[in-house]
């Protein structure tokens, strides 16, 4: 993005309405979908006797200097939040960082809800901290909210703010890193051009298209005015899949966005959806994609003829577990485009799509057996996020351009590990044929997670083959990442898989999970050194 578009972004103007106060969410309510209306446009003033006053009462306002919304707005022109949430951003903003999780918990006592906390953590980071140079490394503090929130859904009842606890620190940490490097905040939007409604849908699809940061920006304000969260959500999920830059993370953004709105209120969605328009439109060190032709953007391009070339009784197919091996050989050697290619011929032959998410899953899991590490473990948070966003879309022929983009970012994973080096040359198949005495013990299996990662896999899978509960597997697994998780991924890595492990077919799951404990936490890694300032923050 070039410096004139950063400007425009960074100095826009926002004017801010009101809204009802953050209603707060039991445990057994917080995975509840809630869309909340605006609140009435009419703004009153009151007198001291609380009396309102009427149109007659303005009257005085006529011999006084006008006033720009500038000079009114004490946050010098960043983004202000509607509600009553805004106070507690600010604490989290204005906090030390070693005193931070201690304020909350004063909080907490004196009835600031979960749904609270949680809507003011992922705001105070969308204001503070920006989606460039590469949405992912300091934005982790954004993109890991609705991680920390699921972990904690699945949590036990005495640990469920632990996860919250951690990501609230780790703001902290990604707060100062933006400060110390640009000084950053998120501005308020240009109100003077923001688009009427009816041409918002059509100025957004052409920045888009054509990558104009500053068109895209006001127009994604009008949309959020003026549109339907599904019409919304269908917009972005054809953009945040279209090109592999940042390694998936854009389209992460836009799945664990989505739903930590689902979980707050969705007055404040503005904010989050410019930040995300932001992060899409990133191309870091490109031309204009527009008007290029770079490797990165080739398969959505090439997925969308083929995506049309697919039946409407597309859905209707049987499984096939072959078709899912021959699936995950192809990812292992072939092209982008040939996988998809591979895959679309698969569903036009009567193969239920799901045998090719199978495939997308345990492919993703093989490479991180291969090389264990920063890619491999995208390559499943990214399948995780298609996978949301194929699920969610009502648009069937961008399910299935989803789902072919899926099937062509396996490969490119496979090429980014290429990149780095020492991957193994183990395939799935010759994992499967090896064997290792395996354990009924949990503890035990907790234990080799931390100690031999291929050993325990491998014992992982005859433990489940085994009939074992692999939910008790699951919520060790969890646990483990509670109390030893230090960083971002540990999150979002750990409540993505443990979450696909019901979105494989019970023929793949066993070796799914199995697969996944390449980068899980085990009881013999080192504890975080918040859990214990954590618990007694919330008990003192």
């Amino acid at each position: 993005m070039g410096k004139r578009a950063e400007s425009v972004y960074d100095q826009s103007w926002w004017m801010c309405r009101r809204a009802p106060m953050v209603q707060p969410l039991n445990p057994r309510e917080m995975s509840m979908v809630h869309f909340h209306s605006q609140s009435d446009r009419r703004q009153f003033l009151v007198n001291s006797s609380g009396a309102v006053l009427g149109a007659a009462g303005l009257s005085f306002f006529g011999v006084l200097p006008r006033v720009s919304h500038a000079e009114a707005n004490m946050e010098t022109g960043r983004v202000v939040y509607k509600g009553q949430i805004e106070p507690l951003v600010k604490l989290i903003e204005n906090t030390e960082r070693r005193q931070l999780l201690e304020k909350v918990a004063d909080r907490i006592r004196s009835g600031t809800s979960y749904q609270e906390v949680l809507s003011a953590l992922l705001l105070a980071g969308v204001r503070n901290v920006q989606p460039r140079p590469s949405v992912g490394f300091k934005f982790h503090t954004v993109l890991v909210v609705n991680s920390c929130h699921l972990a904690s859904l699945h949590g036990p009842d005495e640990d469920r703010w632990l996860p919250i606890f951690w990501a609230l620190d780790y703001f902290k940490s990604a707060q100062a890193d933006e400060a110390r490097k640009s000084g950053w905040q998120m501005q308020a939007v240009d109100e003077s051009r923001v688009p009427a409604p009816e041409k918002a849908r059509s100025l957004f699809v052409d920045a888009m298209e054509t990558w104009d940061v500053e068109q895209a920006d006001v127009a994604t304000a009008a949309l959020v005015r003026s549109c339907g969260s599904n019409e919304l959500f269908d917009l972005y999920a054809n953009y945040a899949v279209r090109d592999f830059r940042s390694i998936g993370h854009k389209a992460i953004f836009l799945a664990n966005a989505w739903r930590t709105l689902q979980v707050i209120e969705w007055q404040n969605a503005e904010p989050v959806l410019r930040s995300l328009t932001f992060a899409i439109l990133n191309h870091e060190g490109d031309g204009n994609p527009a008007e290029s032709d770079y490797e990165v953007d080739r398969p959505w391009r090439a997925n969308e003829p083929l995506a049309s070339e697919i039946p409407i009784d597309w859905q209707s197919g049987d499984l096939s577990g072959t078709v899912t091996r021959e699936l995950i050989a192809s990812m292992r050697q072939d092209s982008p485009v040939d996988v998809s290619k591979s895959a679309q011929q698969a569903i036009i032959d009567g193969v239920n799509p799901q045998s090719v998410w199978d495939a997308v899953f345990v492919s993703a899991g093989e490479l991180l057996m291969r090389q264990p590490g920063i890619v491999g473990l995208h390559g499943l948070t990214t399948a995780n996020a298609v996978h949301y966003l194929y699920q969610q879309t009502r648009d069937a022929s961008l399910r299935k351009r989803l789902l072919l983009q899926a099937c062509a970012f396996n490969p490119l994973f496979r090429g980014s590990a290429e990149g780095r080096g020492n991957l193994k040359q183990l395939s799935y198949s010759e994992w499967k044929e090896q064997s290792e005495d395996s354990t009924n013990e949990l503890s035990e299996l907790s234990e080799n997670i931390s100690r031999d990662k291929m050993k325990a896999s491998l014992q992982v899978r005859e433990y489940l083959n085994r009939g074992n509960n692999p939910y008790e597997l699951i919520d060790e697994a969890r646990r483990q990442v509670f109390l030893r998780g230090r960083n971002t991924h540990d999150y979002k890595y750990s409540s993505a898989v443990l979450e696909d492990f019901n979105s494989v077919s019970p023929e793949w799951r066993n070796d799914f999970l199995a697969l996944s404990v390449f980068n899980l936490k085990g009881s013999g890694d080192s504890m975080s050194n918040l859990v214990d300032r954590t618990r007694d923050a919330l008990q003192s």
